[in-house]
Order: C-alpha cells, then structure tokens, then sequence
C-alpha cells in the first residue's frame, strides 16, 4: 500500500471514529467561536484556535492531494488560495483589528471575520 494511500486511509479511519463518537451531539451543541470569547481569550488561546483551524485545512489537503474538490464540494481549497502570505500572526492581529473596529459585531463568529474579510479579499487579488 502507497504512503498516500494508507495516510488516507487513517485518515478516513480517524474521521469515522470522530463522527460517531460525536453523532449524538446536535449542531445547536457545538460551540461556535465569536467576538466575544475572542476578544477575552489570551493570545495564546487564539494562537491554538487558528493552528487549529490551520491544521484542520492542511489535513484536508492532504487527503485530497492531487484530487482536490471542486469549489462547490469544500471551501477548503479556496481558503488557502485567499489566506496565502498569511501568519498566525497577521490572521490574529486582523481578526482582533476587525473586533476592535466593530464591537457591534461581537456576535458574529471568527470563521466569518477571517472568511469574508480576509480570504476572500485575498481570492480578489489573484
């Protein structure tokens, strides 16, 4: 078995055991990251959500390597294109900007900052 065949199969492996481990959890369960604990959680806090976030997106382009999904399939592919030049740093420092400027819109969740007011700018400049 291919080194990337068996990275996809544990990978495949993991997720399963991840979805139903969690498939009692019900979507109004699963705690969406907003302005609000963004602006009151420690640097180091927001460092580890965005490594994850990032981890998240290398995993899945690894799975997918040459196969990549179409845009209508994952957004995936599309995040990294419009977050290219990006650090943790940069991405921690703009979502933080972004609350700073809009205390109006601490609700809204930091997915949605670093989407919409981050990547896909950056997809515009391509």
């Amino acid at each position: 078995m291919s080194p990337q065949l068996q990275l996809r199969t544990a990978l495949s492996a993991a997720c399963m055991t991840l979805a139903l481990t969690c498939a009692p959890a019900r979507a109004a369960e699963v705690p969406i990251v907003n302005g609000e604990q963004w602006t009151t959680s420690s640097e180091a806090v927001k460092k580890a959500y965005l490594v994850g976030m990032a981890n998240m997106v290398q995993v899945e382009m690894a799975y997918y390597g040459q196969n990549m999904p179409t845009d209508a399939q994952s957004f995936v592919p599309r995040l990294s294109k419009g977050m290219q030049g990006q650090s943790l740093d940069s991405v921690r420092q703009g979502v933080d900007k972004w609350y700073a400027a809009n205390p109006q819109g601490l609700k809204r969740p930091v997915l949605d900052i670093i989407w919409f007011e981050m990547a896909v700018p950056g997809l515009q400049k391509k």
